[in-house]
């Protein structure tokens, strides 16, 4: 007769993090404190909307993020 092994649970695998949906957080953040997170980079914005983003961004924290040389 076998009887099935109990697996053993790692004292440690408590400590690991959850994993959250980075997309989900940020849209939870606009949705209600009207904060928006964009990448500059974002596939889904066209060259003019990522080149808006960009000019934001250096208008509010200085140029940066690129670097040329």
């Amino acid at each position: 007769m076998k009887v099935p092994t109990p697996q053993y649970r790692c004292p440690l695998g408590r400590l690991q993090p959850d994993i959250q949906d980075v997309d989900a957080i940020k849209q939870r953040g606009w949705r209600d404190q009207h904060i928006l997170v964009v990448n500059a980079d974002d596939e889904r914005l066209d060259w003019m909307e990522r080149e808006l983003v960009r000019q934001i961004g250096e208008r509010l924290y200085g140029a940066g993020g690129r670097h040329h040389g």
